[in-house]
């Protein structure tokens, strides 16, 4: 595609990937996927229904026995080749990725393409480590061992904010671990999730290991999270939508895991490198247009440091270049749609009534009319209790608040409903390890914010949500433990019979 290959052309069977084949779906409803940069509609197609969500977990279920049964060698063999594949097909996935999302080619070239060929190499390695614990005699005669079995058919549901990485973080554990998955992302973004199974198609992965349904939450999501066939239920997305798959799932028994909203603090203690915190808070409040659960939101630096914290925080923001996503000297795409924009000009535009737009707060015009942009936006004075220090914004605003002594900055961190990330800034170590105990979230950065690896977790505290994306912890996750006990000697023993029943 990036080679000149045309969206409509490789996805004109459909939008919904069901035991290996691209198929149209049954909602009789359509669906434009449209480039946020331009207003332009580069994709229509026929939403997913119930019967097309009942056709993708019956091929799941078809293919777990085959595919939970290989060896973790062979497992991990096809996710090799997968992750080769994706590599092989790296420009394509970038091209696409920013043109349905808006966001910078250098973005997806540098972070979401080769972040996500990354997560597939290591779970290949993580599909040969599924161990239990070592055989023991703990009750006399008895040996008893522990076994990790994969659990089934998954039903996953991804956000449209980084569409090819989060489908990697949903499907990539659960298959190395055995399972087989169906996977809802979001109808706005759908390209690179379909792009991500097929290249697993071609890399060897069994049909039906892997898919796709592109539907609306209410009617395809919602089907799929009460599935009786569904035995786990993996979201990301808001806390609010969060709440009510949860409340399908445990209609149903299944396991969940939710990785939702966050409201990430920035403490700058009064001894950090002013230089380095301001040019961390303009990254990790502004990377990808501000729409990563993770981003910087509320900076809270230390009285001495504040007013040049908040005049350098205000003159990078003002260099930062707005500009067409395949432009490599863009530094900020625009925001998803022309609603979230508008959405987050109205949390700003609220704001001042109650304190200070430093710089930003408005769209652009001129040549980048048309998308749905918004400039990088500082807002200074708001009270730790307003809507815009408490509430999830999701674009590319930063809320900074003076403290004044440790206590105060953590306390204020922590005063938040949410705790999926945070960072502290100083040079002093004790202080620096105060506030990674202290701070209650899943992700404490010290000195950085928003870098993550395959090998570390990443999941969150509070109204965070419950379980890990990534590394072993997440691999785990998508398992279940078995006892196994047997009993070592020659004839059946009778002891514990006579126990309980007495001779007979």
């Amino acid at each position: 595609m990036g080679n000149g290959i045309q969206v409509r052309d490789r996805f004109a069977d459909g939008a919904q990937y069901i035991g290996g084949k691209l198929r149209s779906g049954t909602s009789g409803r359509h669906h434009d996927v449209v480039n946020p940069a331009t207003g332009e509609t580069v994709y229509t197609y026929e939403l997913a229904g119930t019967a097309d969500v009942d056709a993708a977990v019956a091929a799941a279920r078809e293919a777990f026995p085959g595919w939970s049964g290989a060896t973790p060698a062979e497992r991990a063999e096809a996710m090799h080749r997968f992750a080769a594949v994706l590599a092989e097909q790296a420009d394509d996935f970038a091209y696409v990725e920013s043109l349905q999302c808006g966001k910078p080619i250098k973005l997806s070239t540098e972070f979401d393409v080769p972040g996500t060929v990354d997560n597939t190499s290591f779970f290949a390695g993580a599909a040969r480590h599924l161990e239990g614990k070592s055989a023991a005699e703990y009750d006399g005669d008895h040996t008893s061992y522990v076994r990790r079995e994969a659990i089934g058919v998954i039903g996953s549901i991804a956000p449209w904010n980084y569409p090819l990485q989060m489908a990697a973080w949903k499907v990539l554990p659960a298959v190395a671990a055995g399972n087989t998955i169906v996977l809802k992302p979001a109808e706005i973004t759908p390209l690179t999730s379909l792009m991500f199974a097929q290249a697993a198609t071609a890399a060897g992965i069994p049909d039906g290991v892997i898919n796709i349904v592109t539907g609306a939450g209410k009617d395809a999501g919602e089907h799929l999270v009460g599935h009786p066939d569904v035995v786990m239920t993996s979201f990301t997305g808001s806390t609010a939508v969060g709440k009510r798959v949860a409340e399908i799932a445990t209609s149903t028994v299944k396991r969940l895991h939710l990785e939702l909203g966050g409201k990430a603090p920035f403490v700058v203690f009064d001894d950090a490198d002013l230089d380095a915190a301001v040019h961390g808070a303009v990254a990790g409040a502004l990377i990808n247009t501000g729409q990563d659960c993770t981003a910087a939101t509320r900076a809270y630096v230390q009285r001495p440091l504040y007013d040049a914290f908040v005049q350098g925080v205000a003159a990078l923001m003002e260099t930062v270049r707005l500009g067409d996503p395949f432009d490599p000297s863009t530094d900020l795409g625009p925001l998803i749609s022309h609603a979230q924009r508008d959405r987050v000009a109205g949390f700003v535009e609220r704001a001042r009534a109650y304190a200070t737009v430093v710089t930003g707060g408005e769209a652009p015009g001129g040549a980048l009319a048309d998308g749905a942009y918004y400039r990088p936006t500082l807002v200074a004075g708001a009270a730790q209790d307003s809507e815009i220090v408490q509430s999830e914004i999701f674009g590319p605003v930063l809320v900074v608040l003076p403290f004044d002594t440790d206590d105060e900055g953590i306390r204020l961190a922590n005063d938040t409903p949410y705790g999926l990330a945070a960072s502290a800034w100083s040079r002093d170590l004790y202080r620096a390890n105060r506030a990674t105990r202290e701070i209650k979230a899943g992700c404490v950065w010290v000195n950085d914010h928003i870098p993550i690896i395959s090998e570390m977790p990443h999941g969150g505290y509070k109204a965070s949500g419950f379980g890990k994306d990534m590394s072993s912890y997440s691999f785990e996750e998508y398992t279940q433990i078995k006892h196994v006990m047997y009993d070592n000697t020659a004839v059946a023993r009778k002891d514990w019979h006579r126990t309980i029943f007495g001779d007979r």
